[in-house]
């Protein structure tokens, strides 16, 4: 059922953006009074079209794409043969340049204006709800990545790079693990000390033996939803319940309970639980997974922030941006071997677990829909033959020298960028097939 879901989410997703990117082809091209011969979302097999005027309008049977056919353009179906005869007035050719790069960019237009209408839409819905800094009272939970660059459990992360900061969360952020010579200082029995983060830190967090293993904060907790089936439900443990203690160890803090209940394994357990005001005592039993089966609600006091529509719209293009500004640097850090192309770069199959994950959630759904849709942008504006940036690159160079390239030139970068395009593909759908199996 989650790999239904998941690729559900992904199928949706990814067909709304390449529906709304080669739209924005056709409106452009329309409006220059090209002729659009097709609009396709997914690639053949045609499963189903309608005609409209001089354009067919359909679905595909693969759903990982789309293309928009205009008449007299090199594109990714590489037809010449309307290239032998003489330019049409209605054709891509014969319009001017300036004309011909709006059309070519149309696609990351709408890919950006979406992605920026979802991050506003969300934020101005859910406003935002974080962990303050100064409410990590109780410092940080180590783990091994932790542990290997200096830090432990127990430490105070007072500053990010030198500078105080507002969320817990930045101190997983982007600016710290994409950046470069980034740090924490923190308050450790009284004294301030400054731990450096290696630029290839990034390479191990991405790892997938070590993902979601580097920080949390200490936190006090209390028993969530109970799982059906499990130890937990079977034994009464109730949601709202305080545990306490396990086998008389105490556990007020989260982490410590996890590392007692793990160390029983496939053993009985006596839980010690405040409930309400009165002290329970519960009998139950670990899993071979180390479970007992319950959620967690954290005890730690969260902020919430509202935002008015002005700020919303300022704080959601901020956000969107983000996603560019954080692919340039993830670039960087490939360009520069701070990371391994295998762990950065996913397909398919790597977005769907990630990001869209089993079980669906509108929220989550649109955050990566929008983050999706920037980073399309991003990625169709590189200035690779056969995508949009790579066309927008050679139309820039025929207005700025006055010489266009020749159709042989242009049918050669097509063909050239669709092989660059396929080993990416091929590469990326592997690599997603190689980590899951490994």
């Amino acid at each position: 059922m989650e790999i239904a879901v998941m690729a559900g989410q992904l199928i949706l997703g990814l067909s709304i953006l390449v529906g709304l990117h080669e739209l924005g082809h056709l409106l452009a091209a329309k409006m220059f009074g090209m002729r659009v011969e097709q609009y396709f979302i997914g690639f053949p097999p045609k499963i189903w079209s309608i005609r409209r005027g001089e354009t067919e309008y359909g679905l595909g049977a693969i759903p990982l794409g789309g293309f928009v056919k205009i008449s007299g353009m090199i594109d990714e179906s590489l037809d010449t043969r309307q290239m032998q005869s003489e330019p049409k007035p209605w054709e891509f050719r014969s319009k001017p340049a300036w004309q011909r790069l709006i059309v070519m960019l149309g696609g990351i237009i709408i890919n950006i204006i979406t992605g920026i209408i979802i991050f506003i839409a969300l934020t101005y819905k859910n406003g935002e709800t974080y962990l303050s800094a100064q409410d990590a009272r109780y410092g940080i939970v180590a783990y091994d990545l932790a542990q290997q660059i200096g830090l432990k459990t127990g430490d105070k992360i007072v500053k990010i790079n030198g500078k105080e900061f507002r969320d817990f969360n930045d101190i997983r952020s982007s600016e710290v693990f994409l950046g470069t010579n980034s740090s924490y200082t923190v308050e450790r029995n009284g004294q301030l000390i400054d731990i450096e983060i290696p630029n290839d830190f990034i390479d191990k967090l991405s790892d997938k033996k070590s993902a979601g293993q580097f920080i949390e904060p200490i936190q006090p907790f209390r028993v969530g939803e109970l799982a059906p089936g499990m130890p937990a439900e079977k034994s009464g443990l109730q949601k709202g319940d305080i545990i306490t203690a396990v086998n008389g160890r105490p556990t007020p803090f989260y982490h410590e309970f996890q590392a007692a209940i793990r160390a029983n394994t496939n053993k009985p357990v006596t839980l010690t639980v405040r409930r309400g005001n009165q002290p329970v005592t519960i009998r139950t039993s670990v899993t071979d997974k180390g479970q007992i089966g319950i959620g967690v609600e954290s005890l730690l006091r969260q902020t919430h922030v509202e935002y008015t529509f002005g700020e919303a719209v300022a704080k959601g293009t901020e956000r969107a941006f983000g996603v560019v500004y954080d692919n340039i640097k993830g670039f960087g850090k490939i360009f520069r071997g701070d990371v391994s192309a295998s762990k950065a770069l996913s397909g398919p199959i790597g977005i769907a677990q990630n990001l869209f994950g089993g079980v669906w959630l509108w929220d989550r759904f649109w955050f990566v829909t929008g983050l999706l849709s920037m980073a399309l942008a991003f990625m169709n504006a590189l200035p690779i033959p056969a995508l949009d940036g790579g066309h927008s690159t050679l139309l820039l160079y025929e207005i700025v020298s006055g010489r266009k390239p020749s159709d042989r030139f242009l049918e050669a970068a097509q063909r050239v960028g669709m092989v660059i395009l396929l080993g990416l593909m091929a590469f990326a759908i592997f690599n997603d097939v190689f980590k899951a199996v490994f």
